[in-house]
């Protein structure tokens, strides 16, 4: 009788055994993250609950413990890799201790509390470049940088004399700037009105891009690996590079021809550093000559067979231009040093598109001497101009008729948050910006918007607003955003969720709006009656004050069911 008790009792044992075993073989990751970092879980109408401190800086697609996972080669571990949407965080992102809020501009140019961004390493690691200086209990940024042995100040006006065009002309406004450091290059053109994108990636420095928007300049997370940059093509007036550490010419000259495929006809590359003028440099970069002078030529020769042509060179700056257009490029096709056209793929797409290794055909043009694509106005003229990617009167009258419309509505929302012209807001998101009618409304006010047009949106117009002088990219906002926690001081939502509702769980879409909203910044959601009511009850669970303004009519007199929420993240 007792053995048989005892089998009973062992059976039972080895039962209880087998199930905790499987069970924590089972067990999803996101749960074993839940458990690691003790982040708090909600139910479906409770409170969100803060995330661990040690999430402060959480950028969701570029975690550095998720990007070991991924290969080195290419810089492919430096892309996006985003959890699935059942890993995703459902708590929010925590200020630092200390948190203050942020100079107003232009104060901020200069200047970034440390409490802010509390990182030491970035100052010893560049203190011989004076990238970047700890006063006391701030940051100032002096203007250094790795070729910027003069400050950048005196850089730009080295560059100012090998360009062949005027800084001060607004014939270039909208620039990239590829390894942008703490983005004091993009800060500098700023006195010749001119809008930097500033991209680098998440890196071993401490967060540069943070640095950048923190002080108010524009910039976001980005690298260039084997997928494209998040932009259309012929987008920009110039690209830059400055010893940004991309090999430009390697696996067939792929980075190169991938900013061919951003910059506009005429457009400028301005490379500096390494191999630049490398008979004078190279003892200075303590480099065998052979090597930079190889290094050299393989770049002139990639650059030739894409028909640049090289308009400048001294000191360590070279400047190439891309071509107006391609008549004399397609009458080298027979020739060895001649162009591979790619054959398909849309030369707009930028969301998840692998590079290829070769250059767009730009539009076909009559004359050796026209501009393909069209003339754009200079800068100030070109933000209302009809920009020439509209292509029929339709797109004309609809883009006229969206620039009306914006125009009054922010003039309202000024009346509403009476801060416009506070200094209160610098950076500036549009999630849903169409042709850009928002931003454009917004630019008399001292602020920058960053124009966001989902990749699927059904009038992809991203390239229409970098042809207003405008700068943005593309998202898919079932995902999270390439930038840093508290980056933005307002957010602009303009029938974003009633074109998400059916695509993915929308508190996703609230949570990361949380994530990138600074403390004490405003939200403006505009959209659907039954739709926005949807999106009151995540907000409410988040805590943020909001107010409903209701909108019987828009500016045409057309009745609709669209109300305006705006959010004021004060209980952070």
């Amino acid at each position: 009788m007792f053995s048989k008790y005892l089998n009973i009792f062992f059976i039972t044992t080895l039962f209880i055994f087998l199930y905790i075993i499987t069970s924590s073989f089972f067990t999803s990751p996101l749960t074993l993250l839940h458990q690691q970092n003790s982040i708090p879980t909600t139910t479906k109408n409770s409170h969100f609950q803060f995330c661990p401190t040690n999430f402060t800086n959480y950028c969701p697609c570029q975690d550095p413990k998720t990007q070991k996972k991924f290969p080195k080669k290419n810089y492919f571990r430096k892309e996006r890799h985003c959890p699935k949407n059942n890993h995703r965080l459902r708590c929010l992102i925590p200020k630092p201790i200390g948190y203050q809020k942020p100079f107003t501009w232009p104060k901020s140019k200069d200047n970034a509390w440390f409490s802010n961004v509390p990182f030491t390493k970035l100052v010893e690691y560049k203190k011989s470049q004076n990238w970047i200086r700890l006063d006391g209990d701030h940051f100032v940024f002096p203007g250094g940088g790795t070729s910027f042995p003069d400050g950048v100040k005196g850089y730009v006006d080295d560059l100012k004399n090998l360009l062949p065009v005027n800084l001060e002309s607004g014939s270039i406004r909208t620039v990239l700037d590829v390894g942008c450091g703490v983005a004091s290059f993009g800060a500098s053109l700023m006195d010749y009105d001119i809008l930097t994108m500033s991209i680098a990636p998440s890196d071993e420095h401490e967060a540069q891009v943070l640095f950048a928007l923190e002080r108010g300049l524009p910039a976001m997370l980005g690298v260039f690996s084997t997928h494209r940059l998040t932009f259309p093509s012929k987008s920009f007036d110039m690209a830059h590079c400055s010893r940004c550490l991309v090999p430009w010419t390697a696996n067939d000259g792929l980075y190169l021809r991938e900013i061919d495929r951003m910059l506009r006809p005429g457009g400028f590359w301005v490379l500096s550093g390494p191999p630049i003028n490398w008979r004078v440099n190279y003892k200075a970069w303590e480099t065998e000559a052979t090597v930079l002078e190889k290094e050299q030529n393989s770049l002139e020769e990639l650059a030739m067979q894409m028909c640049w042509e090289k308009v400048a060179e001294g000191g360590q700056i070279a400047i190439w231009q891309k071509p107006i257009n391609h008549i004399k490029c397609m009458q080298k096709l027979n020739t060895l040093s001649s162009p591979k056209f790619c054959s398909s793929s849309d030369p707009d797409a930028g969301w998840y598109t692998k590079m290829t290794a070769c250059i767009f055909p730009l539009p076909e043009v009559k004359d050796i001497d026209e501009i393909s694509g069209g003339i754009l106005k200079r800068w100030p003229m070109r933000l209302n101009a009809s920009p020439p990617r509209l292509r029929n009167e339709n797109d004309i009258s609809s883009y006229n008729e969206d620039s009306r419309t914006w125009k009054m509505r922010v003039s309202y929302y000024e009346v509403m948050l009476k801060s416009f012209s506070s200094g209160r807001y610098r950076n500036v998101m549009d999630m849903n910006a169409g042709f850009g009618g928002f931003a454009a409304a917004m630019v008399k006010y001292t602020v920058w918007v960053m124009n966001v047009v989902p990749f699927d949106a059904k009038s992809n117009n991203l390239g229409v607003i970098y042809e207003r002088g405008l700068i943005g990219t593309y998202m898919d906002w079932c995902e999270p955003f390439s930038t840093y926690p508290r980056t933005y001081d307002l957010i602009h939502a303009s029938g974003i969720f009633s074109m998400y509702m059916n695509k993915c769980d929308i508190t996703d879409i609230v949570l990361e709006m949380h994530r990138i909203i600074r403390p004490g910044g405003t939200v403006i959601i505009r959209d659907y009656r039954d739709v926005i009511l949807k999106v009151k009850e995540i907000t409410d669970r988040i805590r943020w004050e909001a107010g409903i303004v209701e909108v019987a009519s828009d500016q045409n007199g057309s009745s609709h069911q669209e109300i305006i929420m705006v959010f004021n993240n004060t209980k952070y």
